[in-house]
């Protein structure tokens, strides 16, 4: 049984820590955020990191790396105020994963990569067609985070557009149908798979007991 200490993993060879610690929070949600810039050139950039934040009002966010350097998709989002999210699918991921390569300002991930923008009336910012599940946000506040100096940028959700046949009768979207999928650390792959939808968790429950 492998035993690592804050200083062992400290001491790890570059990729391999990179590896571990991006691996240990499991499996996260593959996502492309979306921004076009004042100057009229999209950009598109996948993340990791996106997380709902609450249902009323709709918030979410993600995590931005420390604005040291040039960040395309922070630096749209701060001069236009809207951006995208878009789940990843099973036929885009190989273009999703190729838009984290570094390229210039002044050039656009959509055109690099063969993925296709569309546009709403509502917000500015592109969408990517591909992807099933497509929502709309404006910035609302971010959020330094002291420990390392990434920011937590936090959006309204505007619009989500999506196929209604994708929806269960409660409203769960159905991700399995959507070919929606999940990324370990930053380059590897998971397709979702439904295990089971349970009930709401209330104090006597009985959902413990051995299936047979």
């Amino acid at each position: 049984m492998l035993h690592l200490l804050s200083n062992e993993i400290e001491n790890l060879d570059k990729n391999k820590r990179t590896n571990l610690i991006n691996c240990l929070s499991g499996l996260r949600a593959a996502n492309l955020i979306g921004t076009i810039n004042n100057n009229g050139v999209s950009n598109l950039a996948i993340f990791n990191s996106v997380n709902h934040i609450g249902a009323n009002p709709p918030l979410m966010g993600f995590i931005q790396r420390p604005a040291s350097v040039e960040r395309h998709t922070y630096e749209n989002i701060k001069n236009t105020g809207c951006f995208t999210i878009n789940h990843v699918n099973q036929n885009i991921y190989k273009q999703a994963h190729q838009t984290a390569a570094r390229f210039n300002e002044n050039e656009s991930e959509f055109e690099k990569t063969g993925l296709n923008e569309y546009y709403s009336n509502i917000i500015k910012a592109p969408y990517v067609a591909e992807s099933l599940v497509k929502i709309g946000l404006t910035f609302e506040e971010e959020i330094l985070i002291k420990s390392n100096n990434t920011i937590l940028v936090i959006g309204s959700v505007v619009e989500l557009i999506i196929n209604e046949e994708y929806l269960t009768e409660d409203y769960l979207i159905d991700l399995g149908k959507t070919k929606s999928i999940a990324v370990q650390g930053l380059e590897t792959y998971y397709s979702a798979n439904l295990i089971a939808t349970l009930p709401y968790a209330k104090p006597n429950l009985n959902i413990l007991k051995p299936e047979n």
